[in-house]
């Protein structure tokens, strides 16, 4: 049986003058604009209780209400995809993603993605928005991410996201000695000549990475992340724009750096590292039916622990 879902905001001044179905997609973030505007055509998602068009304007001060039925999303196939479940219980589910997974299916990844997996794993995920998925991370990208179980989560967690009482802490290996640790406070959006790349640019949204030095090498730097805003690719464009770019970023790496004097094995690891060096190591956030705030840890995987072991050695010999 369908849910009906029952949801009511209020357009804040600051949306004032945009589209009614960007305004509903910043105000309703748990569902996408594409549903959003398919509510607003069939009179599902009102403004001050009449239908409007989604290319109307908003004034700000109007009250959007949504009463919709949520069907069953069927456009995915469940597969049996392994998880490494971290923690799981009627609300949420948090999992460790390894390298390789794709998150959501997209144009070249219609299938074997993270919400395939989900869905064979929770069958009644296919009743929440994306099967619950509130953010990302990157395919190469490993670590933490929590999954909500219901729309009711799903709703707490998107809000704790926008009001950043999320924390999410990232390990990285970046090119370059770091001196020291700091923040980057730079906006990001669509790159300027190719779109499918991310940039710091001024007309992008904010972003705020802040970092701090775990242990230096010869030519390398272990770096501590913690996110203040979500971005996409925020900490590759980050630390790329500090001159510090994750070791085996395809998109954001730039030249291959090797250490004077490395031993083979060391050069043939940089020359092959598969993939951007970054993981997302602790998460926490406030349960959504308790209220208790909750933390999750995990290690870092073997790749990035050889990595590590790799210049580590590599700064020892050289004392």
């Amino acid at each position: 049986m369908p849910q009906i879902l029952e949801a009511q905001q209020r357009v804040p001044v600051s949306l004032a003058g945009v589209r009614l179905d960007q305004a509903a997609a910043e105000l309703f973030a748990d569902h996408s604009r594409e549903r959003l505007k398919g509510w607003i055509k069939q009179g599902a998602l009102t403004v001050d209780g009449l239908a409007g068009k989604p290319k109307d304007k908003v004034a700000g001060g109007e009250w959007l209400r949504l009463v919709a039925e949520l069907e069953d999303d069927t456009r995915f196939e469940a597969e049996d995809i392994p998880l490494d479940v971290v923690h799981e219980d009627d609300e949420v589910l948090v999992i460790n993603k390894p390298a390789g997974l794709v998150v959501h299916p997209a144009a070249g990844n219609p299938d074997g993605t993270l919400l395939n997996a989900l869905l064979y794993h929770c069958p009644t995920l296919a009743m929440v928005p994306r099967a619950g998925i509130v953010h990302r991370l990157d395919k190469d990208t490993t670590g933490l991410m929590v999954v909500a179980k219901t729309l009711t989560a799903q709703t707490a967690l998107v809000d704790q996201l926008q009001t950043r009482t999320v924390s999410r802490e990232y390990d990285a290996v970046s090119v370059g000695v770091m001196t020291a640790g700091g923040t980057v406070d730079a906006p990001i959006g669509r790159h300027p000549k190719d779109r499918k790349r991310q940039a710091v640019t001024a007309n992008g949204k904010p972003a705020v990475t802040h970092y701090r030095v775990v242990e230096r090498f010869r030519a390398h730097t272990h770096v501590r992340c913690r996110l203040e805003t979500g971005r996409t690719h925020q900490i590759r464009v980050h630390l790329a724009h500090q001159r510090f770019p994750l070791i085996g970023d395809p998109v954001y790496g730039g030249r291959l750096k090797l250490p004077p004097g490395a031993s083979e094995g060391l050069k043939d690891l940089l020359r092959g590292f598969p993939r951007q060096a970054l993981h997302a190591r602790k998460l926490a956030f406030d349960h959504p039916a308790s209220g208790e705030r909750v933390e999750f840890r995990a290690a870092l995987p073997d790749d990035l622990l050889m990595l590590i072991d790799y210049l580590r050695d590599d700064r020892e010999a050289m004392l």
